[in-house]
């Protein structure tokens, strides 16, 4: 009698130990990881661009979203004008939410009856200066920028900062 109870109790243990296997398994057929920044790289990566930018001479405002499009930071420069926050954030949301730049989305939309109505879409804006950020080739966020004295400048200080890092995110 000990060796069934033994025995019962073996074969109870091994289903107990396969159970929580076996959910995780199906779990990984129905869930998706995704990777985001972390918060203080997101601030390190908006200094350096609020550096970037002071050190050729503008005053921005400097927004970076993470893959969904939410704000993780918002630097705004002493002298930056009222506009370019709502202007950063609205062009890093876009580059997040099309996986492109808002420089290259300017040209499309210019260049394509296709993409004429991008610009009708709530907060998108196509003006450059909205880059997404990518880690080893995933989509981890975006960066905006707005001040510089034309778009193409916003664009410029958001790659060359995203450059600063990319190393880094590519691990």
């Amino acid at each position: 009698m000990r060796k069934l109870i033994a025995s019962l109790v073996l074969v109870g243990a091994a289903f107990a130990l396969a159970a929580p296997h076996s959910a995780r398994a199906q779990n990984a057929e129905a869930l998706v990881s995704v990777d985001f920044l972390k918060p203080e790289v997101a601030l390190d990566l908006a200094q350096a661009a609020l550096q970037v930018c002071r050190d050729a001479g503008y005053q921005v405002a400097i927004a970076v979203v993470d893959r969904s499009g939410l704000p993780q930071v918002m630097l705004r420069d002493r002298f930056a004008g009222a506009h370019t926050v709502d202007t950063a954030v609205r062009k890093a949301w876009t580059a997040v939410s099309f996986r492109t730049s808002t420089l290259e989305l300017n040209t499309l939309v210019a260049e394509s009856p296709v993409m004429a109505g991008l610009p009708d879409i709530t907060n998108a804006l196509v003006l450059g200066g909205g880059v997404p950020i990518t880690a080893a080739g995933t989509l981890v966020g975006g960066i905006g920028i707005s001040g510089a004295p034309g778009a193409d400048l916003d664009d410029e200080c958001a790659r060359e900062a995203i450059a600063k890092f990319q190393g880094f995110l590519d691990f």
